[in-house]
């Protein structure tokens, strides 16, 4: 970080969160020579140096990577969070150290330190097709997305180039082919459910999952230090090779090479200031995360990618005379229409697979199904539909026989063949799903917590049990055996894909965004993050911020140039 950073106090542009998509943003801003402030509410976190455990054994654990049930207790709603462990616990918020009003039952999974979540997520990404895109229009719900499949392709081109993505061009018009390093494999019984479930039902593609891995890295990851990923799936302890895509390892380095990007961790960043003069936000209001003193800094442009809830959050509580209830918030829908993908159904079954082949794997994504339902027109009794992601492994049983040499030779005999299948449905964006400023509780830097009212809907329920009936109907059709599906009835939010609150549109009177992602009364504030997103889909959405992320950034940046902004 520049020395300078914490004395300067004007910059061309400001980014508040540093992950996925703030690190993108300070990337583009910057490489477009625009100085950039980026304001990180945690510590720094630099690659490789700050990966404490990256090269941790098991034993080097004092559990084993398990995190006992004291501390469980005390932070309930992350330790059900299944990248929380001993090992990757640093890089998680902890419940009681940043609390929330549950109006309703909401698992809010953070992370807060430079890199964000872009250090502990899953990495699978996959294209939006213009099904998703043209979906609310013609299914009327939500309101219409402002831009189309088209006017995205090639910043998902520019996107996937850069940060290393790996997959098979597939040919769907579902699943929309993009620029992919090799891909991995399926194994011998993935690859023989696959003849069999598409052999059996003609509206499913089985195809092998894409994901944010360098399987062969090209110059411009080279040129960042990023190497191959070695498959250790250790990758919420942070990657030291830079074999996954984060902020920290590829768009952050890329924009300090600029050297136009300025740093600062440990800022919580309590409001932007709006100048009723100039009509515009003319800065940012920052608490430091542990003096507490209060700094503004100032800026022409300004990037919200605090990750969805906080980035609703700061713009509510970001009160003026003109906008007494929120930036930019004329028609009392910020915080409103938030939504999530329904992960609640999952299926286990056994598979009379080969006993001469072994394969426990160390893959970094799985086998997946492009959303089937309601893709060219609505036929079902529920609206949008959902992705299926499976796999199939052959691991050793839980053998009970105790410790020693029988313990350990027991363990090392392959198992029988399970298969392991879930979903990921989309839900449907409704104004009864908010956020919203607590009017009594405040959290430690003096700012109101956030109060969040989400709930599944009957739509949700239908959904859920049309995956649990197809789910099992397609496994039988493969040759399982022993089916048992499960509704796991989690909140909302474990799914880590929350999105919406501050949704983009045509209409300044039911959106709050614009096709380039500005505020519709406050032209030079972009959000890009998941609050942006005026539905959900069934993909993976990390891969659609990155995207939208770039394209606003790009189109910001020429207005800024141009003297417009």
């Amino acid at each position: 970080m520049p020395e300078t950073a914490v004395q300067q106090k004007n910059f061309d542009a400001i980014v508040i969160g540093s992950g996925i998509s703030g690190g993108w943003a300070a990337k583009e801003l910057c490489e477009k020579g625009l100085k950039t402030l980026v304001l990180e509410r945690g510590p720094q976190v630099e690659h490789i140096k700050d990966y404490p455990t990256a090269t941790f054994n098991p034993w080097d654990f004092p559990h084993r990577g398990k995190i006992p049930p004291p501390e469980m207790d005390q932070d309930p709603i992350v330790s059900n969070c299944y990248a929380y462990t001993e090992a990757s616990k640093h890089f998680f918020v902890k419940d009681r150290e940043h609390p929330y009003v549950q109006e309703k039952p909401f698992s809010w999974i953070r992370g807060y330190q430079v890199g964000g979540k872009s250090l502990t997520w899953a990495r699978q990404t996959q294209r939006w097709s213009k099904y998703e895109f043209e979906a609310p229009l013609r299914d009327g719900f939500a309101v219409d997305w402002p831009i189309r499949y088209n006017d995205l392709a090639s910043w998902y081109s520019h996107v996937e180039k850069f940060a290393g993505i790996s997959g098979n061009k597939d040919g769907l018009d579902t699943l929309p082919d993009g620029e992919f390093l090799p891909p991995w494999e399926m194994n011998c019984v993935e690859l023989e459910m696959k003849e069999k479930i598409m052999q059996a039902f003609s509206d499913r593609h089985v195809v092998q999952g894409r994901c944010a891995h360098l399987t062969e890295p090209a110059p411009v990851h080279l040129k960042l230090g990023r190497g191959q990923c070695r498959a250790r799936n250790l990758c919420e302890r942070g990657c030291p090779f830079g074999g996954y895509f984060s902020s920290n390892s590829a768009t952050l380095p890329a924009a300090k090479k600029t050297g136009n990007l300025f740093l600062q961790p440990d800022s919580v960043v309590d409001s932007l200031i709006y100048d009723e003069a100039q009509q515009r936000a003319t800065g940012v209001r920052v608490i430091h995360a542990i003096t507490h003193e209060v700094t503004a800094y100032f800026a022409r442009i300004i990037f919200v990618n605090a990750s969805c809830l906080n980035t609703n959050l700061i713009l509510l509580n970001s009160k003026s005379n003109r906008f007494p209830n929120g930036l930019g918030n004329d028609n009392g829908l910020l915080g409103k229409f938030i939504a999530f993908h329904n992960y609640r159904g999952s299926i286990v079954a056994d598979y009379n697979g080969p006993e001469n082949k072994y394969y426990a794997g160390r893959r970094p994504t799985q086998v997946m199904m492009p959303n089937f339902r309601n893709v060219e027109r609505q036929e079902m009794d529920f609206k949008r539909g959902y992705m299926v992601h499976f796999s199939a492994t052959r691991v050793a049983p839980n053998a009970d026989i105790g410790i020693g040499a029988a313990f350990k030779e027991a363990m090392t005999e392959p198992g029988k063949w399970h298969v392991f299948m879930m979903m990921q449905g989309e839900t449907i964006p409704k104004e009864s799903n908010f956020v919203a400023l607590s009017d009594y509780e405040r959290d430690n830097w003096g700012i109101p917590q956030l109060v969040v009212s989400v709930d599944y809907d009957e739509n949700d329920e239908k959904l859920l049990n049309d995956f649990l009936q197809e789910g099992k109907a397609m496994l039988e059709k493969a040759g399982c055996s022993n089916i048992r599906t499960r509704d796991s009835k989690q909140a909302p939010g474990l799914d880590i894909h929350e999105m919406g609150g501050v949704r983009m549109g045509r209409d300044p009177q039911t959106s709050l965004l614009n096709e380039w992602n500005q505020l519709h009364h406050c032209k030079n504030v972009f959000v890009t993050d998941g609050a942006c997103m005026t539905s959900t889909g069934t993909q993976n959405p990390s891969l659609t911020y990155m995207a939208i992320t770039a394209r606003a950034a790009q189109y910001a940046a020429e207005q800024f140039q141009n003297g417009k902004l």
